[in-house]
């Protein structure tokens, strides 16, 4: 767990707090509204929730106090709950049901909004059915993460109805990745020149994508753009991933001899140098030629990067902080010992050949800066705090998940009328319309991130 509520809290007082409420005689989630014999005047909405998150062991992940999603979800346990051996990938903020956050004494966050919809404000109970939007997360990333792609509302809709089990719900899962640390990426298609002398100069590469569609991209002029490049990267893109295992196979061994050797009389390019990475990651696997077709994006600290539906991308390494539409619908093609779906993938992507645009977000009152992007879903603000500093958030008409990255102090929310303890790992959900004061303590700068519903649906 990410973090729990104080277990010291009398029951009777931690009830009230939650929204909770006896109903026929037995414990069950009640409203915040007025009781149903007028009784008396409805209790107040809670200022902030304490929140225990989950963690996902995915096999990308990095492991015990090198990775930090295991120092963030250690939470109250200390250093040592980091030691755990399991690689921990992902903490995740939200309602999703793969993995969704509770409220003490277990009562999952989803339900407890479903029962107190106006936690979520009037416009965005409104407009997204009395959930969550947006799924927030840490990602703590030691190797590459699959070439894969979300798909749109449209095709979320389909391959939800057709496979379930793989694709779990119906909504599309625009993200955006905000580095705490490094962070590696590839993200899109590569120039058309840039596919051009990897067509010239990657032998392995050109023998499987054929001669017919290289000789269509190498004689693609950069002034005719659009559809026609479009076309003949997607076929050859495609011709390279549908290819059998043996002859990959048998492309990267001679790869990887040809570069090792190459390197003893050059310098290595930062591509050449991934795709031997990568091919140590992954043995034989048709994502490590993919890697030649893709940008290659490095985020430095606070540098974000937004990744829009039907778009090619994988981690590589380094750690973030990410918030999606609330999905985890993932077409995935390569990089991974999960289900592949290559045909889907290739068909649904936008053959974009634009380089993605590196986000360094915006100032909006001292010690924050905002990343917002295009989507309403969510927007990330980052606070990194001075000791003996503070800040005041005002009340948004819409829901926030505050996680405290690093650092201690207090937070003030609400009505509360005593401020709350947060220390690193400390994750709180906040209704709408509270304002928020965070204080710092100690000698440390307190770094805190938080997720809410983009500003631009809430003006």
């Amino acid at each position: 767990m990410a973090s729990s509520a104080a277990s010291s809290a009398p029951a009777a007082s931690l009830e009230r707090r939650l929204g909770l409420g006896r109903r026929g005689g037995g414990m069950g989630l009640g409203l915040l509204g007025p009781p149903a014999d007028g009784a008396g005047p409805a209790p107040p909405m809670p200022g902030l929730l304490r929140l225990r998150c989950a963690v996902q062991h995915y096999e990308w992940g990095r492991r015990g106090a090198g990775s930090l999603v295991a120092r963030l979800a250690a939470g109250d346990a200390g250093p040592g709950a980091a030691s755990d051996d399991r690689p921990c990938a992902e903490l995740w903020m939200g309602t999703h049901p793969s993995a969704p956050s509770s409220l003490a004494p277990d009562v999952s966050l989803r339900d407890w909004i479903a029962r107190n919809p106006a936690a979520l404000g009037r416009a965005v109970a409104a407009r997204w059915g009395g959930d969550l939007p947006f799924l927030f997360k840490v990602l703590s990333v030691a190797k590459a993460l699959s070439i894969q792609a979300h798909p749109d509302r449209g095709l979320a809709a389909a391959l939800h109805a057709l496979r379930p089990a793989t694709y779990r719900d119906a909504n599309h899962k625009p993200e955006m990745a905000v580095a705490v640390t490094e962070f590696h990426a590839l993200c899109g298609f590569a120039a058309t020149q840039e596919l051009k002398e990897v067509l010239r100069t990657v032998p392995e590469v050109q023998e499987l994508v054929g001669k017919e569609e290289s000789r269509k991209l190498l004689s693609v002029k950069e002034q005719d753009g659009g559809i026609g490049v479009r076309s003949y990267l997607k076929s050859a893109f495609t011709k390279l991933m549908v290819a059998g295992e043996e002859a990959v196979s048998e492309a990267i061994a001679k790869l990887k001899s040809r570069l090792n050797a190459e390197s003893k009389v050059r310098a290595l390019t930062k591509k050449e140098q991934l795709v031997l990475s990568l091919e140590k990651q992954y043995p034989g696997d048709v994502g490590v030629l993919a890697a030649y077709f893709m940008n290659y994006v490095k985020l430095s600290p606070g540098e974000a990067l937004y990744v829009g539906a039907n778009e090619p991308h994988a981690y590589l390494s380094g750690e973030c902080v990410e918030c999606m539409a609330t999905s985890d619908n993932v077409v995935r093609a390569g990089l991974t010992p999960k289900y592949r779906d290559v045909q889907t993938l290739c068909s649904m992507l936008t053959y974009d050949q634009t380089f993605p645009e590196v986000l360094r977000g915006v100032p909006v009152q001292p010690y924050v800066t905002r990343y917002t992007p295009s989507t309403d879903e969510f927007e990330v603000d980052r606070y990194l705090l001075p000791s003996g500093k503070s800040v005041t958030m005002s009340p948004v008409p819409g829901p926030s998940i505050f996680l405290v990255m690093a650092g201690e102090g207090e937070i003030q929310a609400g009505t509360m009328p005593d401020n709350t303890k947060a220390k690193e790992g400390d994750i709180f959900f906040v209704p709408a319309h509270t304002d928020v004061k965070l204080y710092t303590s100690g000698p440390r700068s307190m770094q805190l991130y938080r997720a809410g519903v983009n500003s631009r649906f809430l003006s």
